[in-house]
């Protein structure tokens, strides 16, 4: 098979789009270097967790390379898709629950009006959680989320340890379990 060399395009329109790519796409054969997680565009387990900066409600600027240190459910959503709004109070349970030095919950929001509609249904759920912005879904995009809602757990060193598509009880004893391990590693 031939390899043609080209410059991707992706490193680029991604810092603009707000994402900030841990690595760049690497322009050699893919026998010889393994593509990175950006430049295949999905995350698996054991991948380390591409770094983003999106704004939150309050129009703060997060990054998930800011959460080093902590285990964290990056978990995307919309407020149109029914089993997102099926989980989500489960969510708010357990963060209620877990301490924020070890725990932290970042709720991606894929709305295409942004905080227009995630500010009113946050306020009607009494979500305490913080929601995200990935309008144009690109964050969304370079994790590989092609649906929604899925969650990626990202353990205390950046790396993912769980990809889990669907909706989930996540203050059920097995959801607990998982966090537990994880804030043990």
């Amino acid at each position: 098979m031939q390899y043609i060399r080209k410059i991707s395009i992706l490193p680029v329109l991604l810092a603009v789009g707000g994402l900030v790519a841990s690595s760049v796409v690497d322009a050699q054969p893919p026998q010889s270097v393994k593509q990175s997680v950006v430049g295949r565009g999905v995350v698996q387990v054991g991948d380390e967790a591409p770094n983003f900066i999106l704004r939150d409600l309050a129009g703060n600027a997060v990054s998930l390379s800011q959460l080093r240190g902590k285990v964290v459910l990056l978990n995307f959503w919309a407020t149109w898709c029914g089993p997102c709004r099926v989980e989500m109070p489960a969510m708010e349970q357990l963060y209620r629950t877990l301490p924020r030095r070890e725990f932290e919950i970042l709720a991606v929001s894929t709305d295409s009006q942004g905080a227009m509609v995630t500010r009113p249904f946050q306020k009607q759920m009494g979500f305490t959680f913080p929601i995200l912005h990935d309008s144009e879904y690109r964050v969304g995009l370079a994790y590989g989320a092609r649906t929604i809602p899925v969650t990626f757990m990202v353990d205390r060193q950046g790396v993912v340890r769980q990809k889990i598509f669907g909706a989930r009880d996540w203050d059920s004893p097995e959801a607990r379990d998982l966090i537990h391990a994880l804030l043990k590693s």
